[in-house]
């Protein structure tokens, strides 16, 4: 049993969908959850407000998730070592430029950005032991609070259109990962994100963690995707292998700014080719040209999986 199901055992809940083959030894860093009730105070910069962690046991993932989670005891050792590459390429970022605060950006919805946004925060605070906070900024579709069975609750909707910049108030999973939630979905959320509230927020979760990751709406859905992009050192672009078209990808890219682009995660790769990849072999004309088009950056694969 993974300490991620033992945390679930303890606190009496229901655990994701039971193991049938052998257990994985690698996913069993996860740390347990904080007790129930605990509230810490974290670093702070001078003149803002402490941000607040409002500790909570281990919440229990949806079904559609729970097996696609890292932690997951069937997760597949070529999927956790994609995102451990991932994370590396992070890691790197950090070492030589002091990359910190990462949105995780797709083209279009439903490319599975928000799913990679919860497992590249998992495998930062796992193989790493960072701690991380993980925002969800996807205003109009909030999803990473449904990932984790958590249920409806005040967040980032309402602390940017506060008068006042709020203490933070996240939601700690582990004790290394924390989230932020949406909150109240909004359907016209561009002038909070590009605003500068959401610029202070960015800067207080930065000066309380070593990593900040935020899931962001659409690329397709932001006019002013520069703007936002702006705040973030760094950015990973999640594209869809078997549907994205070369175009949609490229406006993205150019919304984004090509310079902000650390590394690409290419989802849904069938299996086939994803153990290719875990080779670091090239498995299709699409990615050679995507990469050349990037200008060399690195590109990771995940598997089939679907999710939003």
């Amino acid at each position: 049993m993974s300490r991620i199901e033992e945390a679930l055992r303890q606190a009496g809940r229901k655990t994701p969908a039971a193991s049938s083959g052998d257990h994985n030894e690698s996913l069993d860093a996860f740390p347990a959850a904080l007790p129930q009730g605990d509230v810490v105070a974290v670093a702070q910069r001078p003149g803002q407000p402490v941000a607040i962690h409002e500790s909570a046991v281990m919440p229990s993932p949806m079904d559609f998730a729970a097996e696609r989670l890292i932690t997951h005891s069937n997760a597949q050792n070529v999927v956790v070592e994609q995102y451990r590459r991932l994370a590396g390429i992070l890691h790197q970022a950090q070492v030589e430029r002091g990359v910190k605060v990462v949105m995780l950006a797709s083209a279009q919805a439903a490319e599975g950005k928000t799913l990679t946004a919860v497992n590249l925060a998992l495998t930062l605070s796992e193989s790493y032991k960072r701690r991380v906070l993980l925002i969800d900024a996807d205003l109009r579709r909030p999803s990473v609070g449904k990932v984790f069975g958590l249920p409806p609750a005040s967040g980032l909707s309402e602390c940017l259109k506060s008068s006042e910049l709020q203490a933070l108030r996240i939601t700690n999973v582990t004790d290394l990962l924390g989230l932020l939630l949406a909150g109240t979905a909004d359907h016209d959320p561009m002038s909070g994100l590009t605003s500068g509230r959401m610029h202070e927020v960015v800067e207080q979760a930065a000066a309380s963690f070593d990593w900040v990751i935020i899931d962001t709406p659409p690329v397709g859905l932001l006019t002013d995707a520069h703007l936002l992009s702006a705040m973030v050192d760094a950015a990973v672009l999640v594209i869809d292998a078997g549907t994205t078209q070369h175009d949609v990808v490229q406006r993205a890219i150019q919304s984004i700014g090509r310079e902000k682009i650390v590394g690409v995660v290419l989802n849904r790769v069938e299996r086939r080719a994803l153990a290719e990849a875990s080779q670091y072999k090239y498995y299709d004309d699409r990615k050679k040209g995507l990469r050349r088009f990037l200008g060399g950056r690195p590109i990771v694969a995940s598997g089939p999986e679907t999710a939003r």
